[in-house]
C-alpha cells in the first residue's frame, strides 16, 4: 500500500512511517497541511492518514481544499486526533468524504489493521 502520513508531530509521523515500511508498505510523510495537500494533489496514495489538529493549515483545511477542488472523492482519508470530536463533527467530515475518524493515541497494529481494508481498493 502507498500511505501518506500528514502530521505536524515529526516523531509520530516518523514512527508510523518506519512501522508501515517494516510491514511492507510505501510511506510518504508531510509535517504540515500545505505540504500534505501538495503531495495529495500531485501523487496517488492508497490511503492518507491525516492529523486534524495542525497549526496554520489544519487537517480540516486540507479536507476543505480537497472538497473545493473535487479531489476528495478519489481519496481514502483516515483522520487522527488527540482531541475529542463530536458526533456532528465526525458526521460532517464523513459527509465530505473522510472514511473514518480515529482517536490518538492509537496502537500502530490497530491502525494498520484499520488501513488494510484499503489494500484492495483501487485509487484513481
Amino acid at each position: 500500500m502507498k500511505i501518506l502520513i500528514i502530521d505536524d508531530n515529526a516523531d509520530i509521523a516518523k514512527m508510523f512511517s518506519k512501522y508501515f515500511t517494516i510491514k511492507g508498505h510505501s510511506c510518504s510523510v508531510a509535517n504540515d497541511g500545505r505540504s500534505g495537500l501538495n503531495l495529495i494533489e500531485n501523487k496517488t496514495f492508497d490511503v492518507v492518514i491525516l492529523d486534524l489538529a495542525m497549526p496554520e493549515f489544519s487537517g480540516s483545511d486540507v479536507i476543505d481544499a480537497l472538497c473545493k477542488s473535487g479531489k476528495i472523492e478519489n481519496q481514502n482519508i483516515v483522520t487522527l486526533t488527540a482531541s475529542s470530536i463530536s458526533y456532528e463533527d465526525e458526521s460532517t467530515m464523513k459527509s465530505k468524504g473522510v472514511h473514518s475518524c480515529l482517536k490518538k493515541p492509537i496502537d500502530p497494529d490497530v491502525l494498520l489493521g484499520h488501513l488494510q481494508q484499503f489494500e484492495n481498493i483501487k485509487t484513481i
